[in-house]
């Protein structure tokens, strides 16, 4: 009797009545015994071994009851959100939902806390390595809240959500409404609710009308809630997924909202203070800071994990976000350097850079290297890259990979090099970054080679490299690249970059004539601390031929002032005499002057040959420029034409009838009527010369134009073009069409005719084109490459490759050929049917052997 007594006051006095079949119903209020009478029970089943089944028998009986009775009458009443619309009333059913549960739990709570005193106590032994408490806690969680409805979801959701809204809403009016922008009072409403500003009829927080407002009664079914989910330590279970999905949503609105496309200013500070604030929000779920209790440890753990998250998720949503406009932010660097800023601050926190790389090479990919972009365009961004990212990464690492892409497709542009070179000159558009950078009082010059990490002075300024660097090249390197540097390292090799500065240099200085070139000499400075004084040498020597022109012109024009007038020449020319061996070479073309100006020429070269013994001149006679005035019956015009176009003029006048003598020569750099300027020619042992002669001309006379391209020597089809000027000019008419006459005087009454220019008549260049000289330079090659094969009969393109490189390739003007480049040529020779090529090896066909 003794112990079937103690049992049954403890079976009711721990679980309730109703969970062991008894008559009465949970409503029923029960009378728990006294604690002392559960104490003395548990003394008899101790004395009879049995005290040990005890805490087994609760959790079994709490079980039970959850899974038979408690579980299903829970979600029945959460079952009734379905049916109902209003989000007032949905809250409430949620409320008394978990109500009715916390007093269905609250009896085996309250026993839970019992039997863990008595534990303490020495009257029970336990349940082993895992706690009664967390036995129980797991036991709820499993049962009730395994799997959860959709309908459940959205409700705590909404519910959470609304209390979101409401705290930040009372929180922008204790900061002031006045200093907010209604965009940002009304930030937090979800999608189509009103913004909720001074002047709506709505709550920004519920979403009522005002007078119908129920936010106070929303914050305290909140504060209720929260409660109940703590004390059944469900809080984190039911809430955790709502307020993780609340947060990133708001955080993302927000961002959007504010931060895209806003690239000059910093948000991280802004948006900090905004994140303190929603930790407010987050003590409120989880501290219980209206309770007036203080929280335990568990609790402000808790707080602490989540202001990390939010932390944490912020940073990589926003790192994210400017990865996504990293194109952008680089091509209005400097201006975007606040968001340059803000990425580096948060990539130190997150692990995103593989993400920046792949996205960033992307971009590039897709809006950058394509055919519809100009290569100066592409120059531009790839510097603004340039600075952007070393803000971005002082290691350079992100530069060099995410931006080998850029280097790539800049070496298949044929004028890559040549929108640099004009960059660094200050002569393309848009290039003061390349100018200024040319003229740093400090540059990094570009014969050092590679150097090695032991150079840093001081030891403890080394820093590792990240991971994703590539381990063949030298950090130090990487990190003291500049512009300049980077920019002809996409080559690597400067020898490029100062051949064609040589033809710029070269076209800049032949088509002026005053032989200033205080710019020039400039730039060949600056040039010479990064290149190197051995590398500028040829462009030196063609400064000082300018110098040495104008003094040469300077002495035979004071000798000639001293003749007498008779004895003086028909012509003046002025002349620039060049070295040929130190200039790139000329355009080539034929052209037949007419017999006075050769003869003024061929004076001109002898008083040179006189000047300077064993030296003699070899005019180039297509290049120059000519200012002449054309003197007609009723207009005279003054225009600035090439050789040929003065050539062709001066041929219509020796077909007049009544030729007009030539006039006493006028001053060189002087301007008078009938004066022809700069035929520029070239020394034959290695030198050039350019020309300025005057003359009267007067234009009658018919010419057919195979009649005038065998006098001129010039093709009939490059003819007709040059002839193009003279008719729009009309000065010429071609009626009928191949005969051209000189119009006296100017038709009225004649409908204009257009007559459309050639647009490689204007700013023509007097060098031979890249492809000129890439050609000239490849049939050198040619010959050695015959010569290899009449030897050794066959061989295959490496060894061809390797024995050019010992034998050919080798002096300052000499281009090296790569295997690429060499193999095209040699299919192109295959298909001329020059070579043949057979089981790998290249030979010479029969009839050439």
């Amino acid at each position: 009797m003794e112990l079937s007594a103690a049992w049954r006051t403890l079976s009711t006095g721990l679980v309730p009545p109703a969970a062991l079949g008894l008559a009465g119903t949970r409503a029923e209020p029960t009378v728990p015994p006294e604690a002392s009478d559960l104490q003395a029970a548990v003394e008899v089943l101790r004395r009879y071994d049995l005290h040990t089944a005890l805490e087994e028998w609760f959790l079994e009986v709490l079980q039970t009851d959850l899974q038979a009775h408690i579980a299903p009458e829970f979600w029945n009443c959460v079952a009734q959100y379905e049916n109902t619309a209003e989000e007032p009333q949905c809250s409430l059913l949620l409320l008394d939902a978990f109500s009715l549960l916390q007093r269905r739990l609250d009896p085996y709570l309250c026993s839970m806390e019992l039997l863990e005193a008595w534990t303490k106590a020495g009257l029970l032994l336990g349940t082993g390595s895992q706690g009664l408490r967390e036995k129980v806690y797991t036991m709820l969680k499993a049962i009730l809240f395994f799997s959860t409805t959709k309908a459940f979801q959205e409700m705590i959701q909404q519910f959470y959500s609304r209390s979101f809204k409401i705290y930040m809403r009372q929180w922008r009016r204790s900061e002031g409404e006045s200093s907010m922008s209604e965009h940002e009072q009304g930030s937090e409403s979800e999608e189509g609710e009103p913004a909720g500003g001074a002047d709506s009829p709505r709550c920004a927080g519920c979403g009522c009308q005002k007078d119908q407002c129920w936010c106070p009664t929303a914050m305290e079914q909140f504060q209720r809630l929260s409660r109940i989910l703590c004390r059944l330590n469900l809080l984190e279970r039911v809430s955790a997924d709502a307020v993780t999905s609340i947060l990133h949503r708001m955080i993302e609105e927000r961002m959007e909202w504010r931060c895209r496309g806003e690239y000059e200013r910093s948000f991280l500070g802004e948006f900090q203070e905004w994140i303190e604030k929603v930790i407010g929000w987050l003590s409120r779920v989880f501290l219980q800071e209206a309770a007036g209790a203080p929280p335990g440890p568990e609790a402000s753990s808790t707080l602490k994990r989540w202001r990390c998250h939010v932390q944490r998720w912020f940073y990589r949503l926003y790192a994210s976000m400017r990865i996504e406009e990293l194109f952008s932010i680089i091509r209005d660097f400097p201006e975007s350097k606040p968001a340059v800023d803000d990425l580096k601050y948060c990539l130190e926190r997150t692990n995103q850079r593989q993400q920046l790389l792949s996205s960033l090479k992307s971009a590039l990919e897709m809006r950058l290297l394509h055919p519809g972009v100009n290569t100066s365009d592409i120059i531009t961004l790839y510097i603004s890259a340039i600075k952007a990212l070393r803000e971005l990464d002082p290691s350079m690492v992100i530069l060099e990979v995410a931006c080998e892409p850029i280097r790539k497709y800049l070496r298949t542009r044929e004028d890559t090099v040549r929108q640099i070179v004009a960059g660094l000159t200050g002569d393309a558009e848009g290039s003061g970054d390349l100018a200024n950078e040319l003229s740093k009082a400090d540059p990094v010059t570009l014969e050092n080679g590679q150097e090695s990490d032991d150079d840093i002075s001081e030891p403890e300024d080394w820093v590792p490299d990240p991971v994703d660097a590539d381990p063949g090249k030298s950090s130090s390197k990487r990190r003291s690249s500049d512009i300049i540097s980077l920019l002809v390292s996409i080559y690597g090799s400067k020898d490029l970059f100062i051949n064609e500065y040589r033809t710029l240099l070269a076209d800049r200085l032949l088509h002026q004539f005053s032989y200033s070139a205080e710019r020039e000499i400039r730039n060949v400075e600056l040039l010479k601390l990064r290149f190197g004084e051995a590398q500028m040498h040829y462009c030196e020597v063609m400064l000082k031929d300018m110098a040495d022109s104008r003094r040469i012109n300077a002495n035979l024009r004071d000798e000639e002032q001293k003749l007498p007038e008779e004895e003086r020449p028909s012509f003046d020319l002025v002349a620039v005499i060049l070295s040929s061996e130190f200039w790139p070479p000329l355009k080539e073309e034929k052209l037949e002057l007419p017999e006075p100006i050769k003869e003024a020429m061929e004076a001109y070269s002898k008083k040179y040959e006189k000047l300077k013994a064993m030296r003699t001149l070899n005019w180039k006679h297509h290049l120059g420029l000519v200012n002449l005035d054309v003197e007609l019956a009723d207009r005279t015009l003054s225009l600035s034409v090439s050789p040929v176009h003065a050539a062709i003029v001066l041929h219509f006048q020796s077909k007049s009838e009544s030729a007009v003598p030539l006039q006493q020569p006028l001053l060189a750099g002087g301007r008078g009527e009938g004066r022809v300027e700069g035929l520029r020619p070239d020394l034959l042992p290695g030198q050039l010369l350019t020309a300025l002669l005057a003359a009267p001309v007067a234009f009658p006379g018919t010419w057919m134009l195979e009649e005038l391209s065998e006098v001129l020597k010039v093709p009939v089809t490059s003819l007709r073009r040059k002839m193009t000027l003279w008719l729009q000019q009309g000065v010429l008419r071609e009626e009928p069409p191949g005969t051209f006459t000189v119009i006296e005087e100017e038709q009225k009454d004649r409908a204009e005719k257009v007559v459309l220019i050639d647009s490689d008549e204007e700013g023509d260049s007097a060098m031979a084109s890249q492809a000129d000289q890439k050609e000239e330079e490849l049939q050198l090659f040619w010959t050695y490459i015959q010569a290899m094969l009449t030897n050794l009969e066959s061989l295959s393109l490496e060894r061809i490759h390797s024995m050019l490189k010992i034998f050919v390739m080798t002096g300052p003007m000499v281009t090296e050929i790569d295997l690429q480049e060499l193999q095209g040529f040699l299919q192109k020779k295959v298909r001329d049917q020059q070579l043949i090529y057979s089981g790998g090896v290249y030979r010479l066909p029969k009839s050439c052997s």
